[in-house]
């Protein structure tokens, strides 16, 4: 750290708030370190919710005009906080408002006899996973996207304690990212994927894709989905620059960072327009960045403004029917105040977890139960074995486990999963209850009948009741 007077006495933060505040604005400009240097560990590290549930409860009040706009709370310097705990404090919002749904649902059917349930309730088929989420979700009342969600896959027996509903995202993420689907592109080169600006789909589905995302981060799921971090920056509001398209398109970023770098006569050695050049459908479409902009070529002098307007038509206006779409759905689930402590990286991963594994922490932090220790003779092979692991197979040992293949935000060292003993010797495979992240082992004879079950478990891990 290079703050050495950070501390958890709130007292003393309020002494040095403005101080740190005035660096912190100053760095936004400068970018001489990582913004990630004024997190404060000795208050972020924090895991009692009471304690972010009152500091959101101090900021609202200050937000809403009741109290002075002193320091009172850790909300109010938000540089100074984890993405981990800001996404507790954005779980206190979540439940607040998941609590206020439930008592109007609750003084609806006791009241007015009302047939409300206090959940947002999608019975989905596997077979039309989309059309059935987007059906449901296109007749639902905004009001219910604040309830808790409960997912039931029709004909199947797992009840929704959280595991269905993870798999439920992760297969529908999947589907709707499938680029035969047409909603989105994927770049080979940066593995993301973008907003396709040809989509003949509608704003609404957009608008209910934005839903889903809301849903997932309101409801504790995270999502395999990879955008360019210009994503994240446009759903904060923040608007787009060159070094952003180099995360989406580093071809057109870098020959647009040279064209601005020639030091020769730049309409005599590149012959360019004010206009850009698409392909729609296998064809050649041609867009003019300004009126006439087919016979205006690009000079010395004005090549800076062709480089804003050609990043402007990328990032912004070849998509702007489809990511303000996307964006008001987001917004209108989970675009309370507690989202705003967030900065876009930080977005980022909040979405998709972290890309990390380190599978180190997790067994740190791993519980036993049902006869087994971490002296056990078969754990003792099974965390022998995770660390002769690949990484895809690791990954999928989170997913079985967990219902995501990704670590959550704060890393697998916040994810505690717990292993139980689940009988002796057998032939059966290992099984997991995902909603509570138990992994249920058999005690094993020997470590290859070990490895044999549990990796033949963990590669066919789609669905509940794999026995």
């Amino acid at each position: 750290m290079y703050f050495t007077f950070f501390t958890a006495d709130l007292d003393l933060l309020i002494v040095h708030g403005q101080v740190l505040s005035i660096l912190n604005e100053a760095n936004k400009v400068s970018h001489l370190i990582p913004y990630t240097e004024f997190y404060n560990l000795a208050v972020s590290d924090n895991n009692m919710p009471e304690f972010w549930q009152e500091e959101f409860m101090k900021w609202i009040d200050v937000s809403s005009g009741k109290a002075t706009s002193e320091l009172i709370s850790f909300c109010q310097v938000p540089f100074l906080l984890t993405p981990k705990a800001k996404s507790q404090i954005l779980q206190v919002e979540a439940d607040i408002q998941k609590q206020l749904s439930v008592q109007k649902s609750v003084f609806q059917h006791t009241v007015l006899h009302s047939s409300s349930s206090p959940f947002l309730i999608l019975k989905v088929h596997r077979s039309d996973l989309i059309s059935d989420t987007l059906q449901q979700l296109s007749s639902s009342c905004p009001d219910e996207f604040k309830k808790p969600l409960k997912v039931i896959f029709d004909g199947e027996d797992g009840v929704d304690e959280g595991g269905v509903r993870k798999e439920f995202f992760q297969i529908l993420v999947h589907d709707l990212f499938n680029v035969a689907y047409g909603m989105f592109t994927y770049n080979e080169e940066t593995r993301n994927f973008w907003f396709n600006p040809n989509s003949i789909d509608s704003e609404h589905e957009f608008w209910l894709v934005g839903i889903i995302f809301g849903l997932a981060i309101y409801n504790g799921a995270i999502l395999d989905v990879h955008f360019p971090k210009v994503a994240y920056k446009k759903m904060m509001g923040l608007r787009p620059s060159l070094d952003d398209l180099k995360d989406f398109r580093p071809d057109i970023a870098k020959g647009l960072q040279l064209l601005l770098e020639f030091s020769s006569d730049v309409a005599e050695t590149f012959y360019l327009f004010f206009q850009i050049t698409y392909d729609y459908f296998g064809e050649l479409h041609t867009h003019d960045l300004i009126p006439n902009g087919c016979d205006t070529p690009v000079t010395n002098q004005n090549r800076q403004r062709y480089v804003d307007l050609y990043v402007k038509y990328l990032l912004v206006d070849s998509i702007d029917k489809q990511f303000s779409a996307f964006s008001k759905g987001f917004q209108q689930v989970c675009g309370g105040q507690a989202l705003q402590l967030f900065h876009y990286d930080e977005l980022e991963l909040l979405i998709s977890g972290l890309p990390h594994y380190d599978f180190d922490a997790l067994e740190r932090v791993t519980v036993y139960d049902g006869g087994y220790t971490k002296e056990s003779e078969l754990i003792v092979w099974f965390w022998e074995l995770v660390r002769e692991m690949s990484l895809e197979e690791k990954k999928a040992l989170l997913f079985f486990t967990t219902g995501n293949d990704r670590a959550p935000v704060g890393g697998l060292g916040s994810l505690q999963i717990v292993i139980i003993k689940h009988g002796g010797d057998t032939d059966r495979l290992p099984t997991a209850q995902t909603c509570f992240n138990v992994l249920m082992l058999p005690e094993y004879c020997s470590k290859s009948k070990l490895e044999n079950r549990l990796k033949l478990a963990i590669s066919n891990s789609t669905g509940f009741g794999l026995q």
